[in-house]
């Protein structure tokens, strides 16, 4: 018998039942047919934060950056990159710490960028500055096992 996986839609944040053998499989949302798995980062905003990082039973990695911080600019397509090879594995995600401050506030983020690894609602590992798409990938995979 394989393992059921909740999955949290990024279009309608629906969560989806999902077997983790047909995670490769490119599943659909049951409520709003959309891929589960776009390939790359989810934007998000206070209502969809919680959702993502507790209800989802895979790892999600959590990019808290801002629209003035060079450094975060200059990763976000590292950050892309590396979207598109841990999925369907890890969800990544961005949140903009100037939109949502509050959020920045409840996980004390003091630099920019910094990722936060959340598996089930709980902070597993962070890390502040810049990297490359390698480092994020060989990072999570390190932080995740």
């Amino acid at each position: 018998m394989t393992e059921a996986l909740h999955i949290v839609c990024p279009h309608c944040h629906t969560t989806n039942r999902v077997q983790a053998a047909q995670l490769g499989s490119a599943p659909d949302c049951g409520s709003c047919h959309r891929p589960l798995f776009m390939g790359a980062p989810l934007e998000l905003d206070a209502t969809s934060f919680d959702k993502q990082v507790v209800r989802n039973h895979i790892p999600v990695l959590v990019d808290f950056w801002a629209p003035w911080c060079g450094p975060c600019r200059q990763m976000a397509p590292a950050f892309a990159q590396a979207a598109r090879e841990l999925e369907p594995r890890v969800r990544l995600a961005k949140l903009n710490t100037e939109d949502q401050q509050a959020i920045a506030a409840r996980y004390a983020i003091r630099s920019i960028p910094t990722m936060v690894l959340f598996q089930q609602g709980r902070e597993v590992a962070r890390i502040s500055g810049a990297l490359g798409a390698a480092d994020i990938v060989r990072w999570v995979r390190t932080a995740a096992a």
